[in-house]
């Protein structure tokens, strides 16, 4: 049996941001960024080309207020195409992990897609900006792209004094065990990688 296409497509508009965002989970890592925030776009294509997802993204929001909005909604809009596209997570391996170093900086990402959002964060920064962006923001879009993709995400810097090299080694890392556990396990073809039976479908946000 042929696996069904493994894309999404998500608009979420509020009062304070509009965002679109398109995914190809069997893609080569293509993206086109753009949310108004430079750092952030660089972290997403990190993320595409790194975890092999197509990602297409356009964002508005009230950059002038804060760029909290547009941070954790764009999170949010990621984490459900991604979950959208799983769908009911047949054939897929379901875990994975990586480690990143980049520089003095060295981080390690674990996950589950196992439609039980939960997010261990342990990540410290030596200052409260990067850039434009207080550093606080970082870990508010990976909470809201855990919850909205249904993945248990842990976020781990082992060590590291740089900033952006940290930031950087986080999405970096999220790519690689995505791209991981995402893969479709041939031995496996359309079974729910669960003794439940399931992992649920798509994601309520």
């Amino acid at each position: 049996m042929k696996q069904p296409s493994r894309t999404a497509r998500v608009e979420r508009v509020t009062k304070e941001t509009s965002i679109t965002v398109e995914v190809n989970l069997d893609g080569e890592g293509v993206y086109d960024v753009a949310t108004g925030m430079g750092f952030l776009d660089h972290m997403l294509e990190q993320l595409s080309r790194h975890s092999l997802i197509d990602l297409s993204l356009k964002a508005e929001g009230d950059l002038d207020v804060t760029f909290h909005h547009t941070t954790e909604d764009t999170g949010i809009a990621v984490g459900e195409a991604v979950g959208r596209a799983l769908a009911e997570r047949r054939g897929i391996t379901r875990y994975g992990s990586a480690y990143v170093p980049m520089d003095e900086a060295c981080v390690r990402v674990s996950l589950d897609i196992s439609n039980r959002p939960f997010l261990v964060w342990r990540v410290d920064f030596a200052r409260p900006r990067l850039d434009d962006m207080d550093t606080e923001h970082f870990k508010e879009w990976f909470r809201a792209f855990a919850q909205a993709a249904g993945i248990t995400l842990h976020v781990e810097c082992l060590y590291g004094d740089n900033s952006h090299h940290i930031v950087e080694a986080c999405f970096k890392a999220l790519a690689r065990a995505l791209r991981q556990a995402i893969a479709q396990d041939p031995r496996a073809a359309m079974l729910i990688p669960s003794t439940k039976g399931t992992l649920g479908g798509e994601i309520e946000v």
